[in-house]
């Protein structure tokens, strides 16, 4: 099989949607993590893999990473697959949106299955989901192949900010040091916003949380 991770930056916030893509010898299939922006962007990236999308996923319910999950759900029927826990983010989004100058968009269809445990399958392999609160109540990272798919729990040499509603510091540290920098150090960090980093490299130089 042959698996390929695409990061695209979209929208004023610049903020990285995910692309997984599994291909075999019977099967192509894609996930689709992040849709906060440019949703005709995001579906012509999707339908340019030539990739079946399988999966839409949230890993938390702020504005600039569902923004444009409504328009993407709507054009490939599926729901936006989140944690229960940012729900009511999601559902709050146009007066969220408003409120800090920006144009509002559609609620999403909402599938709230992405609990700490859980597989998604793709093209014979699968995600595994990790429930790591702080920066919202229902941030999850996604593990797949030696990649963590971390949202906005941690950043190349910084964290997600703890002072939006629903933050909690001391809970976003203990998702970190737990969940995060457990994993091995060769372990690709794919972040909410900004390059890619490692366990390894956060665990020695981040100044936020650091072993």
């Amino acid at each position: 099989m042959h698996y390929e991770i695409q990061v695209h930056p979209v929208g004023p916030l610049e903020m990285n949607s995910i692309l997984l893509t599994g291909s075999g010898p019977e099967t192509r299939e894609a996930i689709l993590i992040d849709p906060g922006d440019e949703p005709e962007h995001l579906i012509e990236l999707v339908e340019s893999t030539g990739c079946d999308l399988v999966a839409l996923l949230a890993t938390h319910g702020h504005f600039d990473h569902v923004g444009a999950a409504a328009a993407v759900s709507d054009h490939f029927g599926l729901p936006l697959r989140c944690h229960p826990a940012d729900l009511e983010l999601i559902e709050r989004m146009p007066g969220i949106q408003t409120a800090y100058g920006f144009p509002s968009t559609a609620v999403p269809r909402c599938q709230t299955d992405l609990t700490d445990g859980q597989t998604i399958p793709c093209a014979g392999d699968q995600l595994l989901v990790k429930h790591v609160p702080g920066h919202s109540p229902g941030q999850i990272m996604l593990l797949w192949q030696n990649h963590a798919l971390v949202g906005d729990c941690l950043f190349a040499g910084s964290i997600g900010r703890t002072d939006l509603p629903g933050g909690d510091y001391s809970q976003l540290e203990k998702s970190i040091r737990e969940s995060i920098y457990s994993l091995p150090d060769e372990t690709i960090v794919v972040c909410g916003h900004g390059p890619n980093t490692t366990v390894g490299h956060e665990k020695r130089h981040n100044p936020f949380v650091r072993v």
